[in-house]
């Protein structure tokens, strides 16, 4: 369910399919995004999940999506 979600705000920001989108790919290389990109889609991954807000030392551990739904696994329980 978290992956769905986030899966769901990463199509939305990007224009893109949601095949486009798997544990595998990354925000950079795959998704082109740019720091504001990044923190877009930080700002609506908080509110989705309402998280507190990501650390910058968290943000740069965050490379694929599969990254990004460990994280926010940690934090909610699915």
């Amino acid at each position: 369910m978290i992956f769905e979600k986030i899966q769901e705000l990463i199509c939305n920001q990007f224009v893109i399919e949601p095949d486009a989108v798997t544990m595998e790919t990354s925000f950079v290389d795959d998704l082109g995004a740019d720091s504001l990109d990044v923190v877009e889609l930080t700002m609506a991954i908080e509110e989705e999940f309402s998280l507190s807000e990501v650390s910058d030392d968290e943000l740069k551990k965050i490379i694929t999506v599969g990254d990004l739904v460990e994280y926010v696994g940690r934090y909610v329980q699915d």
